[in-house]
């Protein structure tokens, strides 16, 4: 069984992300060429067929939303119940949880008003379906009473086929805590929904290796249709990220690493820098975990709490990824199509970044984030499908300071917990900074800490 396991390793082409990102780049180049041809020669055949590329790979992303909305919350809500035990374990793991709520609380706010500030996506409006512009017009102009009355499906087939987003995790909100409350006896579900979830997640996974295919149709037509204004709702987007995301590596952290964990920042980066650049570089959280598991131990946080909450950080504490980037890629679809977001619908923004990475636990992504978050303001699939594979365009771009702003709130909070908790030792803290490498030698120095 290994053997051929192996052997079908062997022969499955490898992946690799930097090589992806230079094709997604280098596709958004050849289509804003081909578009600015087209629209220059008024070639109607080459825009018919960017169209065509295009609005295929924005119909196999738009199959995968509701799916991956109802999995990932009943499965995200069941993954709590693995959080510790007794009371010492429930008390870091509630204080824990209530600082990403804060920290994320914060992130959303500096993204939603980084948002406001650059307006990423107003002055373009792309129109895909004048019915459903309307409907959504009629949701976000709406009363409470009508957001209220819109949350109950009359069934659960309705909810998937009308495309009801917001109903749709209503209902995952609801078996999800029902199938929580049951405990062993719902186990056989949550794993069939936990299945479902990474198969979404597997055929996903298939469909985002032809994003440089999809971002060469989407720019190539909108270049083709709207000019060059199509750059520069994505060049805000880049700004207000980044922005955000400076702001809250550089300046919340900060202040929150000095007043309330009292850990120089200084210190903090120095220790963190080199950990904080392989975040940047590698647009993944997962793969810096173990370095920063041992850059909050070199901070001086206890290894037994460091093993559980820069885990736990890992797959929850995403400011960058689950918090700034949903609140400015929800303004920015919003923009492109001419959607007007009231008071309700910035609060819903807030509810989601705040609860939604804990409620998700285990399965938060930048993709998963960004919609439940316009799911939640009831944007239809085809709206959401299509504005998220824009915005994929200079994904690669965004993704990198995302990373790094996700895995320096992954080693803050762990570090503030562990001082209120008496867990930091500040000798460590003090002492020259280790590399943060896990080789046989600092493995051996840990074990002898």
């Amino acid at each position: 069984m290994s053997t051929s396991t192996a052997q079908e390793n062997r022969r499955a082409p490898r992946f690799n992300p930097r090589v992806f990102a230079v094709a997604v780049v280098a596709s958004l180049v050849l289509g804003a060429l081909l578009g600015w041809i087209a629209k220059t020669t008024g070639a109607s055949w080459l825009v018919t067929v960017l169209d065509t590329i295009g609005s295929v790979f924005t119909s196999l992303l738009t199959f995968t939303v509701l799916p991956l909305i109802f999995t990932a919350i009943v499965v995200g809500i069941n993954s709590l119940r693995s959080v510790g035990g007794g009371r010492t374990a429930a008390r870091l793991g509630g204080k824990t949880a209530l600082w990403f709520a804060a920290t994320s609380l914060v992130a959303v706010l500096i993204g939603i008003a980084l948002a406001a500030l650059f307006q990423p996506g107003r002055g373009l409006v792309i129109e895909p379906d004048p019915a459903k512009l309307s409907a959504i017009g009629e949701k976000t102009h709406g009363s409470w009473l009508d957001l209220v009355n819109g949350l109950v499906p009359q069934n659960l087939v309705s909810a998937f086929a009308e495309g009801e987003t917001l109903q749709v995790v209503f209902v995952a909100l609801l078996i999800g805590a029902a199938s929580y409350s049951l405990g062993d006896k719902a186990e056989p579900f949550v794993n069939f929904n936990r299945s479902a979830f990474e198969v979404i997640q597997r055929v996903l996974g298939w469909i985002i290796r032809l994003a440089p295919i999809g971002t060469l149709g989407l720019i190539g037509n909108a270049v083709a249709t709207y000019g060059n204004e199509f750059f520069t709702p994505l060049l805000k987007l880049i700004a207000a990220v980044y922005v955000a995301c400076a702001l809250v590596l550089f300046v919340v952290y900060p202040l929150l690493l000095r007043f309330v964990a009292g850990v120089s920042p200084v210190r903090f980066f120095a220790k963190t820098w080199t950990v904080l650049q392989f975040a940047f570089v590698s647009r993944s959280s997962s793969a810096t975990l173990p370095l920063s598991r041992q850059a909050a131990e070199n901070l001086g946080v206890d290894r037994s709490y460091a093993n559980f909450a820069v885990p736990l950080a890992t797959t929850t504490k995403m400011d960058g990824c689950a918090a700034i980037y949903p609140a400015i890629g929800s303004m920015f679809i919003a923009n492109l199509f001419g959607i007007h977001l009231g008071p309700a619908q910035y609060l819903t923004i807030i509810a989601v970044a705040v609860f939604g990475a804990i409620a998700t636990a285990g399965v938060t992504g930048w993709f998963t984030m960004l919609t439940l978050t316009v799911g939640a303001l009831g944007f239809p699939p085809e709206v959401v499908a299509t504005g998220i594979a824009i915005a994929y365009a200079v994904d690669p771009i965004l993704d990198m300071m995302r990373t790094a702003t996700n895995v320096a709130g992954q080693i803050v909070v762990p570090t503030v917990v562990a001082r209120t908790e008496g867990l930091l030792d500040d000798e460590v803290l003090a002492a020259p900074s280790a590399p943060p490498l896990l080789d046989d030698s600092s493995e051996a120095r840990l074990a002898r800490a």
